[in-house]
């Protein structure tokens, strides 16, 4: 009995850790760098920041995220032709990341 309630905490924890997963995702468009985050359950992160960092991982730029969980900045292709990572951690205490690669960032700048 105790083996079988061990694992349904277990699985309890899990399936709750998961709910909660922030996801990130980043794109250039129109020149712009668009950075939209949400948590794996829709809701939208209430509060947090965006680090970017250049090809050498130096942190080039840090926003906080906006009431929409977005983040926009314009590119400046100096800085960033080599790839940027935009790093995401939010006031819940959740982080993640996303890669442009010089590729994302050449498209998006044409548009």
């Amino acid at each position: 009995m105790r083996r079988l309630l061990a694992i349904a905490a277990v699985v309890a924890f899990a399936s709750t850790a998961q709910a909660h997963q922030l996801n990130v995702f980043a794109f250039v468009q129109d020149g712009t760098v668009i950075v939209e985050t949400k948590f794996s359950s829709g809701k939208i992160p209430v509060s947090g920041e965006a680090r970017m960092l250049d090809a050498n991982s130096q942190v080039i730029l840090t926003l906080p995220l906006e009431e929409d969980g977005t983040v926009r900045f314009p590119l400046d292709l100096e800085v960033a032709s080599g790839g940027m990572t935009i790093e995401v951690t939010t006031g819940e205490g959740h982080d993640d990341y996303w890669i442009l690669t010089p590729e994302d960032i050449a498209n998006g700048s044409e548009n």
